[in-house]
Order: structure tokens, then sequence, then C-alpha cells
């Protein structure tokens, strides 16, 4: 095997490694934001502003969850693109992103000009 090609399988377990720790971390807030909000639904709210209050850090927790599922969707992805041997390489144009770009982010689906594209809604 080359060089080349034992730095570049290093650099993939490295983002396969680095993803797999995110997903263990997001899994647990995602666990840990479902066990408050049901301690929010048990508390025995007695006036207004406590139910008040009990809503929004009801609200706050799944709004949470959602994003950092959303993130998880996104690593599976990423795990799956590297299982597949196309990790580093953008979903819409087939172009490789950029190391940078992936250090950042590593459950990246697609390069910058792409990336701005899908920001501006036109993907």
């Amino acid at each position: 095997m080359s060089l080349s090609r034992r730095m570049e399988k290093q650099r993939l377990d490295d983002y396969r490694k680095r993803l797999l720790r995110e997903r263990e971390e997001l899994l647990g807030l995602v666990a840990r934001a479902q066990e408050e909000g049901r301690f929010a639904d048990g508390e025995g709210t007695q006036d207004l502003a406590d139910k008040a209050a009990n809503s929004y850090t009801k609200e706050f927790l799944f709004h949470q969850s959602s994003n950092e599922r959303s993130v998880l969707q996104l690593i599976e992805e990423a795990l799956a693109r590297i299982q597949e041997g196309n990790y580093g390489q953008c979903v819409h144009c087939g172009g490789p992103m950029e190391s940078k770009r992936l250090e950042a982010v590593p459950w990246a689906r697609h390069c910058v000009p792409c990336q701005e594209m899908q920001d501006q809604g036109l993907l």
C-alpha cells in the first residue's frame, strides 16, 4: 500500500471515529432531553406561571432534540458514505469536498458551492 493510500485510509478512519464520537454524544443529549421532557410533564404545576414555564421548557427541549436528531441523521449518512467509499464527495455534484470543510463539519453532504445553493433554496 502506498504512503498516500495509507494516509487517506488513516484520514478516513479519523473521520469515522470522530463521527462515531459525535453520534454517541448526540444520542446522550437526545436521551437526556427526553428524560427532562418527561420530568417537566410529571411536575405538578399549581399556577399559570408554572404551567407556562413548563410549556416553554418542553418546547425548548423538543426543538433542541429535533435539531440533534437532524444532525444524527446526517452523521448516519456520512458513516454510510464512508462504508460505501464515497465519503468526501458532494452528494449533489459528485465533486470533492475540501478537507477544511470536512474538518469543520464531518457530516457535510455538499461542497461549499452546492451548500450555498442549498442554503438559497436552489437545490
